[in-house]
């Protein structure tokens, strides 16, 4: 698939990931700052920005946590669970089963992991506690850049 694997940096660096996670005895390389941030990135795309995630989310559940992470206070958590349903129920399942395949983890694992991130991402998209106009354009991935230091460094 394009976007995913252009933002995990194809197979080949998924590969050498995984395999580093495996060296080093955890998930740390193959779920670290740029893989997870690619595979938010590519759940922000295929949902058409952060107002297409917002309200795919809020539809499918997690309305109050997702109201929380726009918004300019605390970000409410979301379990994995919870997470992970939601995104079944807004058609974005098979982008979470892929990333998780070339990343070497299992769905469940990456899930723990975007429910941490995932919240931080909306929020960091959204300073003022709006979701902002994207359009025509749709999502700019390098909008997460800066965040993945922030999370992960």
């Amino acid at each position: 698939m394009g976007l995913l694997d252009e933002l995990l940096g194809g197979q080949g660096a998924a590969n050498n990931s995984a395999n580093n996670a495996a060296n080093d005895g955890g998930l740390g390389s193959a779920l670290g700052g740029g893989g997870l941030m690619a595979v938010a990135a590519a759940l922000l795309s295929r949902a058409g920005g952060v107002g297409g995630l917002v309200n795919m989310l809020q539809q499918h559940g997690l309305g109050g946590a997702v109201q929380s992470w726009v918004g300019t206070g605390e970000n409410q958590p979301v379990a994995p669970a919870q997470l992970s349903q939601a995104l079944q129920g807004g058609g974005l399942g098979d982008l979470v089963q892929e990333a998780a395949a070339k990343m070497g983890t299992s769905p469940d694992e990456l899930m723990a992991k975007l429910s941490g991130v995932l919240p931080q991402a909306v929020d960091h998209l959204t300073p003022q506690g709006q979701v902002p106009e994207h359009p025509q354009g749709g999502f700019d991935t390098s909008a997460l850049s800066g965040l993945a230091g922030k999370v992960f460094g």
